[in-house]
């Protein structure tokens, strides 16, 4: 996955175009239940767009969905609520700790926030937000943290770049990416989706090795054997020994893929162009938790 390669597969291509690409406005429709079942609309439901993160606060468990228009969490009626007031666009989205997020993305439009955030964090779980390096600079589209240190994939560069305290960043391999993953247990080994697969570097991110197949579209890696890809179109893979070999583990309903979080070896939430998803058995069936209004917007 080089900047000047050109994809030579259709898997992959399609998700990282979608994500390089502005984000346009999208209408609103109605919001459906949890579970895929259908309720009558609520006027006053801001319906989720494109879905740009998902993680469980460990403080209570609840599901946070970081999206073109705010964070949301579900509702005491099932549907989606915003948190907080912020309507920006949040990209690279993390849950560090209990009620803690880090995040990057773009100020909503007529807000008079930045083009871009570089780090933001929050610790009241999305209601309030503070930057804390590279506003109006970095556009992290994916954020990982391993034994403390911080990767963050700059959209904005192409640069992943690397933190031990989320201020000062260390610029390390220039490369066209969609997400990146990192090994809970060694965090020099980096992941990275590119047009030609998975590429993988073993030097913190200073070097990648060429793609290699079943492009994925998204990676997530909670525990050392437990190593999970989304492609295109929703199915959802397994590697055990750091990406050197996958199975299928399932699909996750709803068509195109738009964001994965694995919370543990079995325990994995999806979003796909129609809702976000859960899994409990390691993806083998998912149930919906949120709708995502499937229209225009990313």
């Amino acid at each position: 996955m080089h900047a000047t390669t050109r994809t030579r597969v259709a898997l992959g291509t399609a998700a990282l175009a979608l994500a390089l690409t502005a984000c346009s406005t999208a209408a609103t429709a109605p919001a459906a239940d949890r579970a895929g079942d259908t309720t009558a609309a609520d006027p006053h439901t801001t319906p989720i767009r494109h879905v740009h993160g998902l993680g469980l606060d460990p403080s209570d468990q609840r599901l946070y969905v970081a999206s073109h228009d705010g964070i949301f969490t579900t509702g005491e009626d099932g549907a989606p609520e915003r948190v907080g007031d912020s309507e920006d666009d949040f990209m690279g989205f993390a849950v560090t700790g209990p009620k803690t997020f880090l995040a990057s993305g773009h100020s909503a439009p007529g807000s008079g926030g930045p083009g871009h955030h570089g780090l933001i964090e929050s610790t009241d779980s999305g209601r309030t937000w503070k930057p804390r390096s590279l506003g109006g600079e970095a556009d992290f589209h994916a954020l990982e943290q391993a034994r403390g240190i911080l990767y963050g994939y700059d959209s904005t560069t192409g640069l992943l770049r690397v933190s031990e305290d989320g201020a000062a960043w260390d610029d390390r391999a220039r490369l066209q990416a969609l997400d990146i993953a990192v090994d809970p247990d060694s965090p020099g080994t980096v992941l990275a989706t590119t047009p030609d697969g998975v590429a993988k570097s073993t030097d913190g991110g200073r070097t990648f090795g060429s793609g290699r197949q079943p492009a994925m579209a998204f990676l997530s890696w909670p525990a050392a054997d437990a190593l999970y890809g989304l492609d295109d179109f929703g199915g959802l893979h397994r590697s055990t020994d750091g990406g050197a070999t996958w199975k299928k583990a399932g699909t996750v309903p709803g068509g195109q893929s738009q964001a994965l979080t694995a919370v543990d070896a079995q325990h994995v939430l999806a979003a796909t162009q129609d809702g976000v998803y859960e899994s409990t058995d390691g993806g083998a069936t998912f149930a919906r938790r949120l709708p995502v209004h499937a229209g225009d917007g990313h």
